[in-house]
C-alpha cells in the first residue's frame, strides 16, 4: 500500500468534533513549518492522534483537498470520512 498519509496531533476538544463529524476542517497557520509539509503536496489521508499518551485514540480521516486562505493566514484542510478508528495500542 503506498498511500500518502499527513500525521497529526490534536487536542481532545479538536479530535471529538472530527470524531462526531461536527468539524470537517482542519486549520493550520501558514508558517514555514506547515507550507513545507502541506504545499505541494498529495495525501490520501490524515492520520490524527489525540495527545501524546501512551493510550491515545487515534483515527484516519479521508482527506478531501487542501486550501491556502492567505486572507485568514490559513492552511484549511479539508476532511472527508472517518476510515479508521481506535486506541494507538492497536496499531504498534
Amino acid at each position: 500500500m503506498n498511500d500518502k498519509v499527513l500525521h497529526l496531533t490534536l487536542k481532545k476538544e479538536w479530535f471529538d468534533l472530527i470524531l462526531s463529524g461536527d468539524k470537517i476542517i482542519e486549520n493550520r497557520e501558514i508558517k514555514n513549518h506547515w507550507t513545507q509539509r502541506l504545499e505541494d503536496k498529495k495525501y490520501d489521508y490524515i492520520h490524527f492522534v489525540n495527545g501524546y499518551g501512551k493510550h491515545r485514540p487515534w483515527m484516519d480521516v479521508k482527506m478531501k483537498g487542501i486550501v491556502k486562505d492567505r486572507e485568514a493566514g490559513l492552511y484549511k484542510i479539508h476532511l472527508g470520512e472517518i476510515l479508521r478508528k481506535g486506541n494507538i495500542n492497536e496499531i504498534i
